[in-house]
């Protein structure tokens, strides 16, 4: 089990080295396009909040749900 864990790690480690990699070179490019007096960061800093806010509505969304059809089962019992 020790092992498992182990190589899940390492893996998980080498994958984030690849993520930071693309970091710098966006930012690299957004920074150089702000230089020059281009909107590209705003467009970037937009599709980021898009991107990030679809899980979180899915998720609100998902427990709202959840919630209604546990008190409702709770309710129908209690009467």
């Amino acid at each position: 089990m020790a092992k498992r864990l182990i190589i899940v790690v390492l893996v998980l480690v080498i994958a984030s080295v690849d993520a930071n990699a693309q970091c710098s070179m966006c930012s690299a490019v957004v920074e150089s396009n702000l230089k020059t007096g281009g909107e590209l960061a705003q467009g970037l800093n937009a599709g980021i909040l898009y991107l990030m806010g679809i899980p979180y509505a899915l998720l609100i969304g998902m427990g709202i749900i959840l919630f209604r059809r546990l008190n409702q089962n709770s309710s129908e019992s209690q009467s």
